[in-house]
């Protein structure tokens, strides 16, 4: 039996990227790494034209590099915002092997194109690598691992994909050591694929979103953080008028959130750029929280992403600038593996 038979026997959906050799179009391999910021106030909250100008090129370069590598799988590390994860089980990585979009935020909903077969392997991989990663065939995703993929499918469609979560807002939070060693782990699978795989890395950098914490809730407001489901359309609506608000009063100086830091930022884009992933290991939770807002916990999906590539990756910086009507640090980088 050749082997692209063998291949389509166990993940149903990758025969036609595979030739009769059992190798991808072009080459197995990590074909490239992008690690952005999401915003899901982007089509809502209008920056100056000049910013949302440079950002959309920045973007449509990035997309121009997924196009130019001709992926057949993606496999992107995510942060959830309480829309899919909750406290009544609550792991710090999971796989997922059948998901859909929740459609937050304009994200388009329904059911995600993931192999099963192709996950399922990916799973067992990093479980063996000494990484303990759940599995979901149920997995709920939100803005924070669809609009990157939307953003950098312009030319080529990237859904085809794996996505992994990565708790980043729901303490106890995986040290960044533990990012490392998943990233190890899922790019050690990824160099065995058949498939060209490209590799993303959704968060960040600096930003402080209106999001409750467990510590602090209202007992109304804990019960849905530990008991999750779906939230109604009222819910949903006011949920995300108070971050549009909070978008609009940042670009004016009159939010409550704490302001994007660009020197933080900055501090580990360079880092990152450099090669070093363990620029935040010294750096306790809180502190991170104090300099980097809430949603600086981000990062852990951008260093598992770049782990992805081993040591000596080369690291190209698409954009950064700090947006406060997105209230986010909005970063690009690009990567390739050594």
């Amino acid at each position: 039996m050749p082997i692209v038979k063998r291949f389509s026997i166990i993940s149903g959906r990758i025969a036609n990227s595979i030739s009769d050799n059992g190798f991808s179009r072009g080459g197995a391999m990590i074909a490239g790494c992008i690690c952005l910021s999401h915003s899901p106030l982007k089509d809502r909250n209008r920056p100056q034209a000049a910013v949302e100008e440079r950002f959309s090129k920045a973007l449509q370069n990035a997309a121009d590099f997924v196009a130019e590598q001709k992926p057949d799988l993606t496999i992107i590390f995510y942060p959830d915002h309480l829309n899919g994860f909750f406290y009544n089980l609550l792991p710090p990585f999971c796989i997922g092997v059948e998901g859909s979009s929740i459609g937050d935020y304009g994200t388009a909903a329904g059911k995600l194109d993931i192999p099963e077969g192709r996950a399922a392997d990916l799973a067992r991989s990093v479980l063996a690598s000494g990484v303990d990663s759940a599995i979901s065939y149920n997995m709920q995703v939100d803005h924070g691992g669809i609009q990157p993929l939307e953003w950098l499918s312009e030319t080529h469609p990237l859904f085809k994909m794996i996505p992994i979560f990565v708790n980043c807002a729901s303490p106890p939070l995986p040290t960044f050591e533990r990012a490392r060693a998943l990233g190890r782990a899922v790019g050690d699978w990824a160099r065995r694929a058949p498939e060209r795989v490209m590799i993303i890395g959704s968060g960040g950098l600096s930003h402080d979103p209106p999001v409750p914490a467990l510590a602090t809730a209202s007992p109304e407001v804990r019960e849905l953080l530990v008991t999750g489901g779906q939230l109604d359309f009222a819910q949903r609506f006011r949920r995300q008028s108070r971050a549009h608000g909070e978008g609009n009063a940042m670009a004016v100086g009159r939010s409550s959130l704490l302001p994007a830091n660009a020197e933080w930022d900055r501090r580990l884009l360079d880092a990152f750029m450099a090669g070093d992933l363990s620029v935040l290991d010294q750096v306790s939770d809180t502190a991170i929280s104090q300099a980097g807002g809430r949603g600086g916990h981000e990062t852990r999906a951008w260093i598992a992403a770049l782990a992805t590539l081993g040591p000596n990756y080369s690291a190209t910086e698409l954009f950064y600038e700090v947006v406060d009507e997105w209230i986010t640090g909005m970063g690009i980088l690009q990567a390739t593996a050594a």
